[in-house]
């Protein structure tokens, strides 16, 4: 399984994470995101919006009903009730229950880095999983790990 570390250091999680939404659902793939603030889970929900109307990114919320037909599903718990088999770790917080998922993708930013770096440590010694480290260099992402 392969984990994606990206390191936010210019942008805030809910103007980078609609892009690689994007990305999932064009690979016919689900992903699930998720984050323990609800404040949190309404501005990813308003920056998978953002974008023009072509752009748009059908999501809804855990607990609304109807989860299991929405191909972006924010939630607090690491439950793919979508099916899901892409999980985004949004609040810089590595959960264990992201290796049950195909891919990962774990955002963290000045203020969890450290525990970022342990998460990193962990998992590179784990056999099966695939740690990559990506870092902004302006409005690109540059992979340096």
């Amino acid at each position: 399984m392969q984990v994606d570390f990206y390191q936010l250091s210019r942008d805030p999680v809910e103007q980078v994470l609609p892009a690689i939404a994007a990305r999932v659902l064009d690979l016919g793939e689900r992903l699930l995101v998720v984050a323990d603030e609800p404040e949190k889970l309404a501005r990813i929900s308003a920056g998978l919006w953002s974008g023009p109307p072509e752009s748009y990114l059908a999501h809804g919320r855990a607990g609304e009903g109807r989860e299991y037909v929405q191909p972006i599903l924010l939630s607090h718990a690491c439950a793919a009730d979508n099916g899901a088999r892409h999980v985004a770790l949004a609040d810089g917080r590595w959960r264990d229950e992201a290796l049950g998922f195909d891919r990962a993708f774990h955002f963290f930013d000045a203020d969890t880095i450290e525990a970022a770096r342990e998460s990193w440590r962990t998992l590179a010694k784990r056999e099966g999983v695939e740690p990559r480290f990506w870092r902004q260099d302006g409005r690109k992402w540059i992979r340096v790990a």
